[in-house]
């Protein structure tokens, strides 16, 4: 066929980007650009039961001016022909889309979680109703079947009804052309021009091989006619459609796009009305709600500041009307509290006074420095954003009180995006390309948290350069190149990996952001199941939410709220206060114990960085540590705020501010911005920005490394300030300081709301410390540390711990007295249900026996033996050899002889030696009440001149030492430069090693693998200057820089230990 003389327009009506698990082959974004760049006027995107890709074309769309056709593809299955053909529907209009999402929700929830069920003869096709339907026929499909098909659609669809005519250059294409023309004949079904495209170019092709073969759980090799035939599945230049189509099919795309007038700005958001009071309106209720709380925050009246900052508030609130939002919250808050949940507010809405009179927050209007623009402007075209924390065990109830409430056809869960990242990319490409399994494994592990994106192509050329012979299937061809390899093979498994980083891989469910609507939610996006039961979720993530200004309710789990709970409930019991408003303020042994950084297991200031900083920043009253909560974070470290902040505390007289009105900004950081609200304050006070002009800039802080957003901030705020009277060199250096908050910085408000956590869970291990670690292990997991490090930590707090006993431990730890009894929940293999019969069986009578226990707790041989692991029969068996002797004794008779005496003598066993006791505590309870394990080993490290933590406490400055203990943390910081920081544990405490990213790439294996470390380097002891003689211990930070690492991991022998990594 000649091309016509003109290139013709052309709109792709059929098109999956990645969203299309396993089967689309490029991102949305790239598909976009590429269809703007060939002169499309229009592209569809039609991905598999899924809108869940539109929204980021939709953005992408219109930034480049081209129209988007929303819409989705389904498989439908044909019973009675055993085949099945694909269906496009793409909405015309408002209520086409409100259709098509109730189409894809039925079809999702009538189907497991990631699957969909669509049926010819039973799915509800008439709710397609204000879509245009495209037909996509198989070529093996007889017509008599075809013709069937396509008058039963004609009477569903009429004449938006048409067949899709997809030519890929296959052999049979002219065949399939007439097959359709036929078709169409004798049907009046138009045909219409697609292509089924899989990705925006052709060179994408090895790509989409690969994916299919991950989805069909095969290699590439054996997927045969399962892969696509050729690499047509691409967006084609109009000229190449112009050579392969007739000029009629090419010209109905372009009908086909003028009918679907359809864009995503059209949907509207209507909030909840159900809190909303009789005969009140919105406004009226959330006034009425707020000032009824404001009696309650300040039973002695309302101050002025706060009335008029309400008043404000309210005022704002009504105007921009998110009334509706803060009463949901308000409801959902009251819920909880209502029935006993702890929860608090925080993020930016803690800088709201109407928050805070509501009970959604805590922080206090008149304890801070609120600007209500950093959470409202009227400049934000978006609503604003409440995160609430509720207690982690609890907060299912706050989920279903929602569920119940709303409906699940008007709430669900936002999606989160699971992507492909270093390790599953290299398995899943590794595995398709057939590369030998022992290879994938080891060059996967050789990628750790801290990597990121990058791929250690070194690694992988240094063992097969070593070992070449491990390489099943692939043979070397030769010497190898300095790259690393020669080998096509791998180097295309490489590429791929790639290539493959960051394509989404299914759909999650977020942390806690909950979409509620006052109509059905399903006429605004799809809706599926969860994988966990009662749970929904919506088919849009949290930045697709944000770009459709869609409502999301933040509804989230804090374990350190549960524990504060425990730990409150325990406190109470002891005559100390049941609330947390009830804990004394500004309490002086409190803020002792955090200067010494004795912080483990408190909120917040528990990490290894936070703990480096305690002793520096000496906070000694609450503003204090709420800087301490800010500081410690991306921002002010890349903003250079942090040694200034502490040199400024060292001599706070000699602070000097530029001007009164900056004075106003930062004088309550010591002339320092940490804040940022302190940053919006300084543009409005020093540069003459509008409060919302100073939101907009902190908003371009936080994206700034991705679209460059906050330099065209820089001649204005710059020359503002400059004309204002501030030196250039400030205001360079102010500036400088805003970049820095683009590594993440804290609002005032946010971190105020986690001081008050931090202060409370301080306080409480300070002055309970039993009931502060029986709350923690009651609370697992969470947090830096494990159960074992929690108990030593408090042994050496004074606290004693008492074994778990069959004879008296609850399911969960409980108070013994004055002591910590353990519970049956640590003890691994045993269920609640068996403990419960436990502590039943023993109400009436303490046990008498094991036999006895077995036969009143109705406990099975497994359970038995998990007792007798746990050494948690020893009032009943002896040592723990002779208990796990009696357990596995202890088999039911049969029915003929249940009632036979049995009289025979007990075999008494040798009890073990202390080091078998303690691996085997590890191995059941993941703690050990005996000598530390390092203890047992001293003998052994001291030959080796390993000190103790106690040892190199206090040695000076810049000493040569050796160092060991079992790794019980790894961190590297976003900010930290590919520094490693590791936590070793000994009999005699922590010790804090920072390994630099030479060594660490030096030593990957020992810093990344051992679990038993011996550090060989320089021993840091500074003090800050000017501390106080009588404190100076407390201004001392300690660090071990490593020069050697030595896997001892050995000499642990069975012991099971654990670390955490953090990033």
């Amino acid at each position: 066929m000649e091309p016509p003389a003109l290139t013709p327009e052309y709109a792709e009506l059929h098109c999956l980007t990645n969203f299309s698990f396993q089967r689309g082959a490029s991102h949305a974004e790239e598909l976009v650009a590429r269809a703007h760049a060939l002169g499309y006027t229009a592209l569809a995107i039609t991905d598999e039961c899924s809108v869940a890709g539109v929204v980021r074309a939709h953005v992408e769309a219109k930034k480049r001016g081209l129209k988007l056709l929303p819409g989705a593809e389904f498989a439908v299955d044909l019973v009675q022909h055993g085949q099945r053909f694909t269906a496009i529907a793409l909405p015309q209009h408002l209520q086409g889309w409100g259709n098509l999402c109730e189409f894809i929700t039925h079809a999702r929830r009538a189907a497991p979680k990631g699957r969909y069920l669509v049926s010819w003869a039973d799915s509800p096709w008439a709710l397609l109703a204000g879509c245009e339907i495209l037909l996509a026929l198989p070529s093996a499909i007889n017509i008599e079947a075809a013709y069937a098909i396509s008058t039963k659609a004609r009477g569903l669809f009429g004449t938006h009804l048409w067949l899709a005519v997809e030519l890929q250059l296959a052999l049979d294409d002219d065949v399939q052309l007439h097959h359709l023309q036929q078709i169409a004949a004798l049907t009046g079904v138009p045909l219409v021009a697609a292509g089924n495209v899989h990705m925006h170019v052709r060179s994408r092709k090895p790509l989409q091989d690969v994916i299919t073969a991950v989805r069909l759980g095969k290699s590439v090799d054996e997927c045969g006619f399962e892969l696509l035939v050729n690499a047509e599945a691409h967006l084609r230049s109009r000229e190449r459609l112009a050579a392969i189509y007739p000029p009629e099919l090419l010209a109905n795309t372009q009908a086909v796009a003028a009918r679907c007038t359809f864009n995503l700005d059209e949907l509207r958001y209507q909030y909840p009305a159900e809190t909303v009071l009789p005969s009140m309106s919105p406004a009226q209720t959330l006034r009425h709600f707020t000032f009824e709380g404001a009696l309650i925050r300040y039973p002695d009246g309302i101050h002025e500041k706060v009335q008029q900052q309400v008043e404000h508030e309210l005022a704002l609130i009504t105007e921009l009307k998110y009334e509706m939002y803060f009463l949901t919250v308000h409801d959902i808050v009251h819920f909880a509290r209502s029935v006993g949940i702890l929860c608090q507010g925080r993020g930016s809405a803690a800088n709201s006074a109407v928050c805070y009179c509501l009970g959604i927050t805590e922080v206090n209007p008149l304890d801070g420095n609120l600007l209500f623009a950093r959470f409202i402007s009227r400049e934000r075209n978006e609503p604003p954003d409440i995160d609430v924390d509720f207690e982690h065990d609890r907060r299912e109830e706050v989920i279903q009180y929602i569920y119940e409430k709303y409906g699940r056809d008007r709430a669900a869960i936002a999606a989160t995006v699971v992507t492909y990242r270093p390790r599953s990319a290299i398995r899943d490409v590794g595995k398709a390309l057939g590369v030998a399994d022992d290879l994938i494994d080891r060059f996967a592990k050789e990628h750790f948290w801290f990597d990121g994106s990058v791929i250690h192509e070194d690694a992988l050329a240094e063992w097969l350069s070593v070992r070449p012979e491990h390489v099943e299937g692939v043979s070397p061809t030769g010497s190898y190149t300095t790259s690393g390899y020669s080998l096509n093979h791998i180097h295309q498994w490489l590429v791929l990996t790639q290539q493959l980083l960051g394509f989404p891989r299914h759909l999650s469910q977020h942390v806690g952001g909950f979409v509620l609507t006052q109509g059905k939610l399903t006429q605004l996006v799809p809706v599926e199941n969860a994988a966990m039961v009662d749970r929904s979720i919506i088919q849009w993530d949290k930045d697709d939410l944000d770009a459709m200004g869609l409502l999301k309710v933040d509804v989230l789990a804090l374990g350190m709220l549960s524990a504060i709970r425990r730990c409150l409930d325990l406190v109470g019991q002891c005559g100390g206060p049941t609330r947390m408003q009830d804990i004394p303020r500004e309490d002086k042994a409190t803020y002792d114990m955090i200067c010494a950084a004795d912080t483990a297991g408190v909120f917040q200031i528990e990490s290894r960085a936070q703990m480096s900083m305690l002793p520096r920043l000496k906070p000694r009253c609450f503003y204090d540590l709420v800087v301490e909560v800010a500081i410690v974070r991306p921002g002010p470290i890349q903003g250079g705020m942090v040694h200034p902040y502490l040199k400024a505390r060292q001599n706070p007289g000699n602070v000097k501010h530029p001007s009164k009105a900056l004075e106003e900004a930062l004088g309550r950081t010591l002339g320092i911005p940490i804040f940022q609200e302190q940053v919006m304050q300084i543009a409005i006070l020093a540069a003459d920005f509008s409060p919302g002009e100073a939101d907009e800039l902190r908003r371009s802080m936080a994206a700034w490394k991705r679209s460059g957003g906050v330099h065209k901030f820089h001649d204005r705020l710059v020359h503002q300030m400059v004309k204002n009277g501030y030196e250039a060199e400030f205001a360079e250096s102010i500036f400088k300081q805003i970049l820095g908050f683009g590594e993440y910085g804290f609002p005032e408000s946010h971190a105020a709301s986690f001081a008050q956590l931090a202060y409370v869970s301080s306080w409480l291990k300070c002055h309970y410390p039993a009931c502060f670690l029986t709350a923690l292990l009651n609370s697992q997991p969470m947090g830096f540390y494990p159960p074992a490090q929690l108990v030593y930590d408090a042994k050496r707090h004074g606290v004693e711990v008492r074994a778990v006993d069959v004879m008296v431990s609850e399911w969960d730890c409980t108070l013994d007295g004055e002591a910590v009894r353990l519970g049956l929940n640590l003890i691994s293999g045993l269920s609640q249900p068996a403990a419960a019969r436990i502590a039943a069986a023993r109400t009436g009578a303490l046990f008498t026996s094991t036999e006895d226990l077995a036969l009143r707790a109705m406990l099975n041989a497994d359970e038995l033996k998990a007792l007798a692991a746990a050494d948690a029969l020893t009032t009943l068996s002896g040592h723990r050899r002779q208990q796990v002797w009696d357990a596995a004794a202890l088999k039911p008779a049969p029915p003929l002889l249940e009632s036979v005496p049995i009289d025979e003598v007990p075999l008494l066993l040798n009890a073990a030696s202390e080091g078998e006791e303690v691996v085997f505590d590890y191995a059941s309870v993941g703690l050990t009440l005996r000598r530390h394990p390092l203890q047992i080993l001293r003998e052994q490290l001291s030959k080796m001149k390993l000190l103790t933590a106690a040892q190199l406490r206090d040695l000076p400055h810049g000493r040569l030492v050796r160092a060991c203990g079992i790794v019980t943390a790894r961190q590297q910081p976003p900010t930290a430069k590919g520094v490693v920081f590791i936590t070793l544990e000994d009999e005699t405490g922590t010790v804090n090693v920072i390994v630099w990213k030479r060594q660490r790439e030096k030593q990957r294996e020992e810093v990344l693998k051992s679990r038993l470390l011996a550090v060989y380097g320089v021993w840091q002891r500074n003090t800050e200057d000017g501390a106080n003689p009588a404190e100076k211990h407390q201004g001392e930070v300690r660090h071990l820089i490593a020069h050697h690492l030595i896997d001892l991991t050995h000499l642990l022998g069975a012991l099971a230990t654990q670390s955490r990594e953090f990033h």
